[in-house]
């Protein structure tokens, strides 16, 4: 259980980070949810106060800001602590997604996806960990962030988005090595495919589906438990880590069965 926190979650707007925002602020958190758009973070309020009028303690406050941007970014740390206090956790939910097709590759696709999954990230993470590392809070501060389990292997189609969640990984997992001195700690959280309005125009087979509520509650529980890592579901876990495992089967034979052919 994740209680009594002040949380900054980046990407509520829709999805898994919509689904976490209402989880945290009903178990009592205050948590300050940011995105592009105004009107889907008022959305995810609104719903908040219809689900859950009594709610003791537990707020979300909306806050614009737009992650790729270097300096908004760095300005919203400051106006975040500024309205919930000295913040425990960041939780960096903001994702792009775009596929190459045919393999044929864009540098404007690879940044669209990069400055989102990699360098919002990093600009998220910069600007919150000054006030982290001097932190005099009873718990050691926390910084959460979403990958995907499509950076366990190569996947078809995922050079761009793939790539980037495995960038990500290396970025958090490094991070936590020279955060260690500081006492912050750093969870990774890689889903596998969950019904959300990103993967809703995916047209291709996602094995293991998961809802958004159960996703939102794997989540919870590892970061609760401050878990370096959180990877759900297990089956499409167990199933890439075997393939990564025996590479010549998977880019041998399997992989490329799983390729799209056009033209």
């Amino acid at each position: 259980m994740i209680t009594n926190k002040k949380i900054w979650l980046i990407g509520a707007g829709s999805g898994i980070g919509r689904e976490l925002a209402l989880k945290l602020a009903s178990a009592g958190n205050s948590v300050v949810i940011s995105g592009r758009g105004i009107d889907s973070l008022n959305g995810v309020v609104a719903e908040h106060q219809s689900r859950e009028p009594q709610t003791p303690n537990g707020k979300l406050v909306p806050y614009v800001c737009d992650v790729t941007n270097d300096e908004q970014t760095a300005a919203a740390a400051i106006e975040v602590s500024a309205m919930i206090g000295a913040l425990d956790m960041l939780v960096f939910c903001a994702g792009r997604c775009e596929y190459v097709d045919n393999a044929e590759l864009s540098t404007d696709l690879f940044r669209r996806v990069y400055d989102v999954n990699v360098f919002g990230m990093v600009n998220a993470v910069a600007a919150v960990l000054p006030a982290m590392k001097s932190s005099h809070n009873t718990e050691r501060p926390q910084v959460v962030g979403v990958a995907s389990l499509s950076a366990v292997v190569g996947l078809p189609r995922a050079e761009a988005y793939g790539s980037s969640k495995a960038a990500a990984i290396y970025f958090l997992e490094a991070l936590r090595l020279d955060l260690a001195r500081f006492k912050v700690d750093v969870t990774v959280v890689n889903p596998g495919f969950v019904e959300t309005p990103m993967t809703a125009s995916n047209d291709f087979p996602m094995p293991f589906l998961m809802q958004v509520d159960e996703a939102a509650e794997c989540i919870i529980r590892g970061v609760a438990k401050r878990k370096r890592k959180v990877n759900f579901p297990l089956r499409l876990t167990l199933t890439l880590k075997l393939a990564s495992m025996f590479p010549a089967l998977w880019f041998g034979v399997i992989g490329p069965r799983l390729a799209r052919r056009e033209g």
